[in-house]
């Protein structure tokens, strides 16, 4: 296990109707001006924003509203809500929604304290120093954005999607209320299950030895899943199994599963391409990328073959084949395919609606130059990341 540090100061507020209390919590956080940022008219609809604007209101706090986000947030409504923010003085962000209302908000909270183009942090020009800080009212499990110290978004110019991480924008708090996500359709259901794991394998996939107590809880996390998902998609209103995920997409995206280890992020970095272009959910985007991923490696480059074959059996119970453990792990690839499908999820370019004619474009997207490589479980150069988007065309 290799040296680390870790730290996770939000406060987290979780069960039935705990989003009563948010004005509690940004008066306790220092809040006295706050940004409701929120998507779309759901929130309004279902009667959450209202009961998170009553709840400001008993505290005497006041607030001006950005709504709009978009699945994958875009930079213009982060520009609009530093110029809003700073006229109105505000000095608290809450987010109401899912990962991408939460990516926006923290995105603003970095920019608002910045004299310069946000931006600047999201093409790694600079470090941040500053933000203002954010609260959240959790709408979808998926993202885990409000554990994490990262957000994503994506620039419209140049329809790119970048990520940046600092400790600094990781939420004062966050309030969890699995009731919450009971209305959400299943294919979004499953999409944020999927973002779950990923997060999940992202870290799993590893050289670093001796990591067997972040191995199972990576694999206590990814069978809880596995288990869940499938309850919630059946019924809709098993508040315990949506319990069960919400809680299991904080965890999978705070590190606590991943700290001591090298990580590998590289099928995220795959997947942002795919919905920059085509604008599908993160989720159903991993759905495609993860398995072409884990082909690729097995098949073609026959690396990390034990640990493939060790969350084949894991996590998926196949039987061990120790005089062919690449059996194991092909196996074991297929067990994750199939439940992909049995949730609804594409697991090739066409059930996604992507085009093998981009795929010069997403592998320009992805950014590599020649002779550059990235990774940490397996560095790939750009003609992996070409034939792993191959790989995902031909996947069933």
């Amino acid at each position: 296990m290799l040296n680390f540090n870790f730290y996770s100061p939000t406060y987290f507020e979780f069960g039935t109707d705990t989003e009563s209390k948010a004005g509690e919590l940004v008066k306790r956080f220092g809040g006295t001006k706050v940004l409701l940022h929120y998507g779309k008219n759901s929130v309004i609809k279902s009667g959450l924003l209202g009961r998170v604007k009553a709840s400001l209101d008993k505290e005497n706090i006041g607030y001006v509203e950005l709504g709009g986000v978009q699945p994958n947030p875009r930079d213009t409504l982060v520009y609009e809500g530093i110029e809003l923010s700073r006229k109105e003085k505000v000095d608290f962000i809450l987010a109401v929604g899912g990962g991408s209302v939460i990516d926006s908000s923290k995105a603003i909270a970095l920019g608002v304290p910045y004299s310069g183009d946000f931006w600047d942090f999201y093409s790694y020009k600079v470090d941040a120093t500053e933000t203002l800080p954010v609260g959240t009212v959790l709408t979808i499990a998926a993202a885990g954005s409000e554990g994490s110290e990262s957000s994503v978004i994506t620039r419209t110019s140049t329809d790119t999607k970048n990520g940046y991480s600092n400790d600094i924008t990781r939420p004062k708090f966050s309030i969890l209320n699995p009731q919450l996500t009971c209305t959400l359709p299943s294919y979004q259901t499953a999409a944020g299950a999927i973002d779950i794991m990923a997060h999940v394998f992202e870290r799993y996939f590893s050289n670093t030895p001796n990591v067997e107590t972040t191995d199972r809880l990576c694999e206590a996390v990814l069978l809880s899943m596995v288990s869940e998902v499938p309850k919630a998609i059946k019924n809709p209103d098993d508040v315990d199994a949506r319990a069960n995920i919400m809680w299991a997409g904080m965890v999978a995206h705070n590190n606590i599963v991943g700290v001591g280890r090298e990580q590998d992020w590289n099928s995220h970095g795959i997947e942002h391409q795919l919905s920059a272009v085509y604008d599908v959910a993160h989720g159903a985007g991993l759905a495609v990328i993860f398995p072409a991923w884990m082909t690729y490696l097995v098949k073609e480059k026959e690396y990390g073959i034990m640990r493939f074959a060790q969350i084949a059996v894991r996590l998926w119970g196949v039987q061990m084949n120790f005089s062919n453990p690449k059996e194991t792990a092909l196996k074991g690839i297929e067990c994750f395919k199939q439940f992909l499908s049995s949730i609804g999820m594409p697991i090739n370019f066409e059930q996604l609606g992507a085009k093998a004619e981009d795929i010069p474009l997403l592998v320009k997207k992805f950014g590599l130059v020649e002779n550059e490589t990235t990774g940490g479980f397996y560095n790939l150069n750009s003609k992996d990341v070409e034939n792993i988007y191959n790989t995902a065309l031909l996947l069933f």
